[in-house]
């Protein structure tokens, strides 16, 4: 039944989007030159995908997990982008291909070997990660991997339409604010 919704919702959501998405990418052009960011990233199975997102940082940043990268690295307009949420629009994308859910855990990046490992001994990998879910409305990020791991096992063990819908809403209406950057 989640994954219908998520075909559906990420379908409307690009479509509606698309004049926003083309604006943004227009923008992105000026700020970095670049405006797409594509990262493999960890999926269900511990299989890797590709992560599509508004490219939000300097294009030589290195490929890191965002709390370890350096503030400066963020362009102005990428600071607009985190803030608002929007750099994650282009994830729609993965959630149509199926990749990711519109709620799930944020997907790792496989150089991040505590993460992986606590998540795989609690059974996160079991599910499609997502573009929000309980660990990020608390704002619990990547540079706490033991707790987030715990955070997203218990989402997923009382995940309910009920609560998919909520995590969306709460993300929608400015709850959370995504990984921190030193």
């Amino acid at each position: 039944m989640i994954r219908l919704f998520d075909f559906v919702l990420s379908m409307i959501g690009l479509a509606v989007g698309l004049p926003i998405l083309v604006l943004l990418t227009v923008i992105g052009f000026f700020d970095t030159g670049s405006p797409l960011f594509r990262q493999e990233r960890v999926g269900k199975d511990k299989r890797p995908f590709v992560l599509v997102k508004f490219r939000t940082m300097k294009k030589d940043t290195a490929s890191v997990a965002s709390h370890l990268a350096s503030f400066s690295s963020i362009t102005k307009f990428g600071g607009f982008l985190r803030k608002t949420k929007l750099d994650e629009l282009p994830q729609l994308w993965n959630v149509l291909k199926g990749e990711m859910s519109l709620v799930g855990p944020r997907p790792g990046l496989f150089n991040q070997e505590e993460l992986t490992a606590a998540r795989e001994v609690k059974g996160v990998f079991d599910v499609r990660p997502g573009i929000t879910g309980l660990a990020q409305i608390n704002e619990i990020d990547m540079s706490t991997p033991e707790l987030l791991a715990e955070t997203d096992a218990k989402m997923i063990k009382t995940l309910s339409l009920r609560s998919y819908f909520r995590y969306i809403l709460m993300t929608a209406t400015g709850r959370g604010f995504g990984d921190r950057v030193q």
